[in-house]
């Protein structure tokens, strides 16, 4: 079994892979192949986030002891070199493995370039176990009164005359934060007509004296997401992301993340789910009004990807991709929500009552938490067009910056 280990022995083997993306795609996929544990990672299903997050950290660990995951990622941040588009690959290969990508990732993907680029200490610091699963993090922008207009949060924090800053407010729909070890919190330093030109942005201890983390339950039960309350926190300026005032120029580099190496990831799972739909349908016969659609969804998703495709190539590049980015966000989301539309329409007395055909996967392995992870799938690409910045948004940055239309009448 080919596996890259960080040792003199597999050294020479680490910089073929960064250098040739095909021979690390080659030998990827045959590790994955040969995996000996690849099934109860493929068929590994939980009812609960908590043990979802808890699994999928003990995958990172075994992928990173092997090295896999480390190609694409510089290596002052404990990676191996490469760049984005051996991320891409990575995950393409887990999709036409038809392995799950590990939770951790979507995270990771978002707010490790940021810090790579505005705080390449902490970097250095911290995504190593990151990356292994050791610890994870929640993205702290959205507010009550402040979701896709981040130019009016409230949340401030104030020079201490210390050395540091205090912090104070609330932040809330935080992915991942009822077990995230920091976050990264996007707050307001300058005054409120500052806007934009008045945020900063700094990675804060979960465990901070004065941090609240209060789990949101979804319409599944689960517990994804959760309000952030900081009471008089102190943070070190050594965990201030850029400069003060600076954290605008943050959150245009992270979101070209969130919309482009995200939507790419995204767009791969949706290639695994339609593979499994897929199988359901030839198993189990399906109305031609069906297989039509599940076409039309194909195509899109392949286009979508394609489409996502050439911002990894811009973002290996080290180019900007600006408003661009929007255009990802609008086809992955859409896609996302199709998908599992797809999967409740043909799977309904299954999804619904919890009936399945007698032959099919889902009375398997994954038995009722198979189910469970199905609905709470769908539950939760109900907020795929709305997270990340609405459709609604990412519409009125591709006519304003793209198009060039003219501003709407009020």
């Amino acid at each position: 079994m080919s596996a890259p280990v960080d040792d003199a022995v597999n050294a020479s083997r680490q910089r073929d892979y960064v250098s040739q993306i095909a021979l690390y795609r080659h030998d990827f996929r045959r590790y994955l192949r040969d995996l000996d544990w690849a099934d109860e990672w493929r068929n590994a299903f939980f009812d609960n986030t908590e043990d979802e997050l808890a699994y999928h950290a003990t995958v990172l660990a075994r992928i990173y002891a092997a090295g896999w995951n480390r190609f694409g990622w510089p290596e002052e941040a404990g990676g191996f070199g490469g760049t984005e588009i051996h991320r891409a690959v990575y995950f393409e290969e887990l999709a036409a493995a038809m392995l799950r990508v590990p939770e951790q990732h979507w995270t990771l993907e978002v707010l490790g370039p940021a810090v790579i680029k505005y705080a390449p200490e902490l970097a250095a610091q911290y995504l190593p176990n990151y990356m292994r699963g050791d610890e994870w993090w929640g993205q702290c922008f959205s507010e009550p009164e402040s979701g896709s207009d981040l130019a009016a949060l409230r949340c401030r924090a104030v020079d201490d005359g210390g050395g540091g800053f205090v912090l104070n407010g609330q932040k809330i729909w935080t992915s991942q934060g009822p077990t995230a070890t920091r976050f990264l919190a996007l707050v307001r330093t300058g005054t409120p007509e500052s806007r934009h030109r008045g945020l900063s942005t700094f990675l804060v201890d979960a465990d901070s004296p004065g941090v609240t983390v209060r789990p949101i339950a979804l319409a599944s039960g689960r517990r994804e997401l959760a309000e952030v309350f900081f009471d008089d926190v102190r943070v070190p300026r050594e965990r201030l992301i850029g400069d003060v005032d600076e954290g605008w120029a943050v959150v245009m580099h992270l979101m070209q993340y969130e919309r482009g190496m995200y939507g790419y990831a995204t767009l791969t799972t949706a290639l695994t789910e339609l593979s499994w739909l897929r199988d359901e349908m030839a198993a189990h016969g399906s109305p031609f009004a069906a297989r039509r659609r599940f076409a039309q969804i194909y195509i899109a998703v392949q286009a979508a990807q394609a489409r996502a495709a050439t911002t990894v190539r811009a973002l290996a590049d080290g180019r900007t991709v600006g408003p661009n980015s929007s255009v990802d966000k609008l086809l992955f989301s859409k896609a996302e929500r199709d998908i599992n539309d797809l999967i409740m329409d043909l799977r309904r007395d299954w999804m619904i009552a919890g009936v399945a055909p007698a032959t099919t996967s889902s009375t398997g392995v994954g038995g009722g938490k198979e189910l469970d992870a199905a609905r709470a799938k769908w539950w939760y690409t109900r907020a795929a067009t709305i997270m990340g910045g609405s459709a609604e948004v990412q519409r009125g940055i591709i006519a304003d910056h793209l198009l060039g239309l003219p501003k709407e009448k009020r």
